[in-house]
């Protein structure tokens, strides 16, 4: 889904309040409580994190799933074991109402990211 919003305020009036704005938050809580740095804003009608225009991940609530960008998901060690239990593609992670996230390797994945990020590694796809 696409939201026309300026800000990341506007972003959560505008979510629905049920499971995927549940899983949004918990994720977005994961990288800013590990990445207090990153800049939340707005890019492509979707919550983005990064600094200075060099952006590690985007979030968005779709309507079946809470999609989390990043680059590319191969470039992160382990990604295949961290990420086990969820679908995803070469660079979208998607996070089903099914799923119990705090039970999967989604944040050790996060921290990894923003390491390798961090450090100057390519996480561009």
């Amino acid at each position: 889904m696409q939201y026309d919003v300026k800000n990341s305020e506007e972003y959560f009036e505008l979510l629905e309040d049920d499971w995927r704005k549940e899983k949004l938050l918990f994720i977005r809580r994961i990288i800013l409580t590990y990445a207090p740095d990153l800049e939340e804003v707005i890019r492509y009608k979707m919550l983005n994190y990064g600094k200075d225009d060099n952006y590690v991940f985007a979030l968005n609530a779709q309507k079946h799933y809470v999609s989390l960008y990043v680059g590319s998901i191969d470039k992160i060690g382990n990604a295949e074991t961290l990420l086990a239990g969820y679908n995803y593609g070469k660079g979208c992670i998607r996070v089903k109402k099914s799923i119990k996230m705090e039970e999967t390797g989604l944040e050790q994945f996060i921290h990894k990211t923003v390491d390798m990020w961090r450090a100057g590694e390519d996480i561009s796809c």
